[in-house]
C-alpha cells in the first residue's frame, strides 16, 4: 500500500533502531523486525548459530556467499571472519543489493572486508578470479535460488575456485529443497556430507 518494498521497510527499521558499527546488534534488530512485523527469508538466528559455529571451526580466509538478499547473511558471515579475511557476496537483484550495501556498511564492514558483486551467479562465478581476485574459496555459503545450487557448485568446480578441504554450506536443501544438488553432493565422491537439522527462519 505504501509503495515501499518490504526489504526497504525492514532496512528503515534497522536504520532507526540498530547501533551503527555493531554487527550483532544489526542482526538482532533484523530479527526483531522479522518476528514482530514482516517475514524476510534471511538466515535467522537459529540457523545463524550453525553458520557461526562452522566459521569458528574452519576460520576461512576467503569466503563466497551466493545470495546476498538484504545482507543479513553477509553480516553474519563477516562478523565471524578471522582478521584479514575477505568475503565476496553475490546479489542477483540490484534493488536488494542496494539495501544490502547499506546494511553491510551500517554494520561496520568496509569494501576491503566485504565486496558486494551484483549480477547472476552463473555470470559472476566464471569472472571471480580475473575480475575480483578470488583465487580459491575456503568457505562457500549458498542461500540463493535452490535450482541454481547444483549448477553453481559445478561452476565452482569447473573454474577451480574451491580450495582443498573447502566447506560448502547450503541452506534449505530439504525445504523448499534442492534434491539434485543434494544427490550430487552425496554421490559424486568429492564431498563428505552432513545435514544440519533446523527450523525454518522465524
Amino acid at each position: 500500500l505504501t509503495g515501499v518494498p518490504r526489504e526497504q521497510r525492514a532496512f528503515q527499521y534497522v536504520l532507526a533502531h540498530a547501533i551503527p558499527g555493531d554487527p550483532r546488534h544489526v542482526l538482532q534488530t533484523f530479527d526483531q523486525w522479522c518476528y514482530r512485523c514482516e517475514h524476510l527469508s534471511s538466515v535467522g538466528p537459529v540457523k545463524g548459530r550453525i553458520v557461526e559455529r562452522l566459521l569458528y571451526e574452519r576460520a576461512p580466509r576467503r569466503v563466497l556467499e551466493l545470495g546476498t538478499y538484504c545482507g543479513y547473511g553477509t553480516v553474519l558471515l563477516a562478523q565471524g571472519l578471522p582478521s584479514g579475511a575477505r568475503l565476496y557476496t553475490v546479489a542477483v537483484d540490484p534493488r536488494h543489493a542496494a539495501v544490502a550495501e547499506k546494511v553491510i556498511r551500517l554494520a561496520g564492514f568496509d569494501e576491503q572486508t566485504v565486496e558486494l558483486i551484483v549480477g547472476p551467479s552463473e555470470e559472476v562465478i566464471p569472472r571471480l578470479r580475473e575480475k575480483h581476485g578470488l583465487l580459491k574459496a575456503d568457505f562457500v555459503f549458498m542461500d540463493h535460488w535452490k535450482r541454481c545450487y547444483l549448477r553453481d557448485l559445478r561452476l565452482l568446480e569447473t573454474h577451480q575456485l574451491l580450495a582443498e578441504g573447502a566447506t560448502v554450506l547450503a541452506d534449505n536443501v530439504l525445504f523448499p529443497g534442492a534434491p539434485h544438488f543434494l544427490q550430487y553432493a552425496k554421490t559424486c565422491g568429492k564431498y563428505r556430507c552432513k545435514v544440519h537439522r533446523a527450523s525454518l527462519e522465524y
